[in-house]
C-alpha cells in the first residue's frame, strides 16, 4: 500500500482517467479517514458534490482532498509534538505516558468515528478534528458531553445524536 502524500499526487494527477483519480481519493481513506471510512467519503462526496458519473466534475476530487489533507496535517502536527514530549518523558524514567491520547493508538482513524455513514458532522473535517483533539488535550470528559458539538445529553459509548459521534471513538463501540 502506497502513503498517504503519493496517494494524493495520483488524485491530482490529471493524465489520469476521473474514475482513476477516485479511486485513489478513496485510498486516501485507508490512510486518514477521522469520521471511519464509510462516513468520511459520504462527508466528502456531499461536501464537494462528488457526482456519480466523475467525468462531469473531475475537480470536485481536488476539492475533497483539499480538505481531507487540511484535517490530516492538524492530526500529523499534534502527533509530532505528542512524539517529542514522548521521548523527554522516557528519558526522565517515564516509560509510559502520563495522559495517553486515545487518538495516538488509533493512528489516523475513526478520530470523530460515526457509525451511521450517513450521519456525521457537516462542519469541514479540520474544525471537526481540530474540536476533537483540543477536548483530549483539555482532558475533558468523555461522559456526558460530545467532543464536537457540546451536546450535554451524550450517551457514553452510544452516537451523539445531534451529530452521529461517538464520543469515546471505534473501539468503544462495537
Amino acid at each position: 500500500m502506497t502513503s498517504f502524500p503519493a496517494t494524493a499526487r495520483r488524485v491530482r494527477d490529471e493524465s489520469l482517467s476521473p474514475r482513476r483519480r477516485r479511486s485513489h481519493l478513496r485510498d486516501c481513506l485507508y490512510h486518514f479517514a477521522p469520521y471511519g471510512f464509510h462516513a468520511t467519503w459520504h462527508h466528502l462526496a456531499t461536501r464537494h458534490r462528488i457526482p456519480r458519473d466523475i467525468e462531469a466534475d473531475p475537480p470536485s476530487l481536488v476539492r475533497a482532498l483539499g480538505e481531507l489533507e487540511t484535517a490530516r496535517a492538524l492530526v500529523l502536527a499534534r502527533a509530532v509534538a505528542f512524539a517529542a514530549q514522548r521521548r523527554l518523558q522516557k528519558q526522565a524514567g517515564r516509560r509510559t505516558p502520563t495522559t495517553p491520547h486515545p487518538w495516538d493508538s488509533w493512528g489516523c482513524h475513526d478520530i470523530a468515528y460515526c457509525p451511521d455513514p450517513q450521519k456525521h458532522p457537516t462542519d469541514v473535517l479540520s474544525i471537526v478534528v481540530e474540536r476533537v483533539l483540543d477536548a483530549y488535550a483539555a482532558g475533558v470528559d468523555l461522559a456526558g458531553r460530545c467532543l464536537v458539538c457540546g451536546d450535554e445529553d451524550s450517551r457514553p459509548g452510544r452516537a451523539c445524536r445531534n451529530c452521529g459521534v461517538v464520543p469515546d471513538g471505534y473501539r468503544n463501540s462495537v
